[in-house]
């Protein structure tokens, strides 16, 4: 993770919702972690990942992905 960016384009679900959930257990409580992704799959399965967890979600469209952002 650089600068705070995990980037997990060109992996396929489920992997880079593993990568963000790992992240974000490691992060202390009020950290933001950001994830690029751009599995199609990645938008419905992040979102139901964050539901599940009771994490604050944001996504924006990015360069043929997504930029999603967790608050823990």
């Amino acid at each position: 993770m650089a600068d705070g960016l995990i980037d997990a384009r060109a992996m396929r679900c489920p992997w880079p919702a593993l990568r963000l959930a790992r992240a974000v257990r490691g992060a202390p409580p009020g950290a933001a972690v950001r994830l690029m992704a751009d599995d199609p799959k990645a938008p419905d399965e992040i979102a139901q990942l964050a539901r599940a967890q009771g994490w604050q979600l944001t996504c924006e469209a990015q360069d043929g992905g997504w930029i999603f952002t967790v608050l823990r």
